[in-house]
């Protein structure tokens, strides 16, 4: 499956099948989490959700292209990436973007 952020694939035509979507409600183990509020005190990067966040995009990313392939699609194009904080520790990640199917 091919999927792009862009809202066209050069030299392909394609028919429009609707919206897909993924998402994942993403959380830390408790002492990583202490351990990251122990981080914030001194600076840096918080490894431990860079970390939590790259998994949380990859499933949502992957439930995304499932829903493409139910509706038959080629491709994903015009994906783009969200997310929000939904309590101390665990984060939301939505991929969204158009199924196509080729010409």
């Amino acid at each position: 499956m091919l999927i792009v952020n862009i809202d066209y694939i050069p030299g392909k035509e394609f028919e429009v099948l609707g919206l897909v979507k993924g998402t994942v409600v993403q959380s830390k183990h408790f002492g990583k989490d202490f351990m990251a509020g122990m981080r914030t005190l001194v600076g840096g990067e918080i490894k431990g959700y860079t970390e939590m966040l790259v998994e949380a995009r990859n499933i949502a990313t992957k439930r995304m292209e499932e829903e493409a392939l139910k509706l038959g699609a080629d491709a994903v194009v015009g994906i783009h990436y969200g997310s929000s904080a939904i309590m101390q520790g665990a984060a939301e990640v939505i991929a969204y973007g158009t199924a196509v199917k080729f010409k």
